[in-house]
């Protein structure tokens, strides 16, 4: 269980072909890996990094990290 003083800022992981290597658009919903949910950025990109890589031969492929704890709460975006 983590320490309670510790805030929470969740980052996902997420992935999967895109249609348009100028867009953020996957091709197909249904084949995007959701790699999971991580309590703090430097979490999230191990994982984004070693997802990366797994598919740096398929240009097409795209991960990224989703700043979720932006999204929960807009108010404290900054933090």
């Amino acid at each position: 269980m983590a320490d309670k003083t510790d805030k929470q800022l969740l980052h996902l992981v997420i992935g999967g072909e895109l249609s348009s290597l100028e867009g953020v658009t996957f091709a197909d919903l249904d084949q995007v890996d959701i790699v999971g949910i991580y309590p703090n950025y430097a979490a999230a990109e191990k994982v984004w990094r070693a997802k990366a890589q797994q598919t740096v031969d398929s240009a097409q492929t795209r991960y990224f990290i989703v700043h979720l704890h932006r999204l929960l709460d807009p108010q404290n975006a900054g933090q």
